[in-house]
């Protein structure tokens, strides 16, 4: 019953950030095994799924939260993007769109009014 109840009070954009950052945690500790284990990783997917739960509550904290994700998952992927933008395109291009994604739903996230 709580689900129905909040969804209904949220966007459409405020759903869609919700969603990001739930998949891009569970596809952050689905891609943890691939990666050898770097705790980095696995910090990075279940803080985005504590952000998309805090989002969906709506929880004061969730923006404060959204907005240290914004500045971890930045730093992130610009410094593997530095090591790797030559040598594996494949994961280049996945680094380049979760940092435009990641800027995006974050500022939705927060400058929702």
């Amino acid at each position: 019953m709580q689900f129905t109840s909040n969804s209904k009070n949220q966007g459409i954009l405020s759903l869609a950030s919700v969603a990001f950052y739930g998949v891009a945690g569970v596809i952050l500790l689905a891609l943890l095994p691939f990666s050898g284990f770097p705790p980095h990783i696995g910090l990075l997917g279940i803080t985005s799924i504590i952000a998309a739960y805090g989002l969906f509550t709506q929880r004061a904290w969730a923006k404060w939260l959204v907005a240290a994700l914004f500045f971890v998952a930045s730093t992130f992927t610009i410094y593997t993007l530095y090591f790797i933008i030559g040598t594996d395109i494949v994961a280049s291009a996945g680094m380049i769109v979760y940092t435009a994604l990641t800027w995006i739903f974050t500022a939705l996230a927060v400058w929702k009014k």
